[in-house]
């Protein structure tokens, strides 16, 4: 892949992640904004001192996050992007299209819902604020550890195939990335910090709300930067010119 296809790419793939980003947004001020006001008002009628603003509520979940919505799509976007252009071909034969929903899959479940099993998010009210550092510290590890074992066991999986064929060697490759998620969950440290009479049903929704915020981002990406590198690296054949119509006379 020459720098230019990998340029058109990178450009593709921010432009996709702006558009899920989009859609994103839209996720998170409908199904995730109304649950952190819950939050934030189980909080404050719990809370003795008063904190003064300095970004109003209504700001904060309009133009701040547009913002962090839309400049996160657009950075993730690119990696992505990035990370398609060495997986294409190396994972299998797919399509263009069919290598950028394998890729958004793979991502959602290694970089989100690995570390989100074990550290799922929480509203407003919820945690600790001594422990927000080791916490933050602990997700990302758990990121990074996601990211590094989808990677490891595609590499497994690869390997194993010609012995074991296509099908044995992905179920290998699955089993031993669920065995070592597995190791790492009980070995990292676990947090229980929510409040005793915090209401279950606000957090149950704030984090399958969350989570379906990520669903719609890297599911919306795959679709539209797999329509977009398929146009770009597969384009259809012009049509072939008709000839022109020949007028009989009476």
């Amino acid at each position: 892949m020459n720098s230019a296809t990998v340029r058109n790419l990178l450009v593709r793939g921010m432009l996709a992640g702006l558009a899920a980003g989009v859609l994103a947004l839209l996720a998170a001020y409908f199904l995730g904004e109304p649950n952190v006001d819950k939050a934030i008002g189980f909080e404050a009628a719990h809370s003795h001192e008063h904190e003064t603003e300095v970004f109003s509520r209504s700001l904060q979940s309009t133009g701040g996050l547009a913002t962090g919505v839309l400049l996160y799509g657009v950075a993730f976007g690119g990696i992505a992007a990035l990370a398609y252009c060495f997986a294409l071909g190396r994972v299998g034969r797919f399509s263009p299209r069919a290598t950028a929903l394998l890729l958004s899959g793979c991502a959602l479940l290694a970089v989100y819902v690995v570390p989100f099993l074990k550290y799922p998010a929480n509203p407003p009210a919820v945690g600790d604020p001594d422990t927000i550092g080791r916490r933050t510290t602990l997700y990302f590890l758990m990121m990074l550890l996601g990211a590094l074992l989808a990677i490891g066991v595609t590499v497994l999986g690869k390997r194993l195939a010609p012995r074991l064929g296509t099908w044995w060697a992905t179920v290998a490759a699955v089993a031993a990335f669920a065995v070592l998620t597995g190791a790492a969950y009980a070995l990292l440290p676990a947090f229980d910090e929510v409040p005793a009479d915090f209401p279950a049903t606000v957090l149950w929704r704030f984090r399958l709300s969350a989570l379906g915020i990520q669903v719609v981002l890297w599911g919306a990406f795959g679709l539209v930067f797999g329509e977009l590198a398929e146009r770009l690296l597969n384009p259809r054949p012009a049509e072939a010119a008709r000839p022109p119509a020949v007028t009989v006379p009476h």
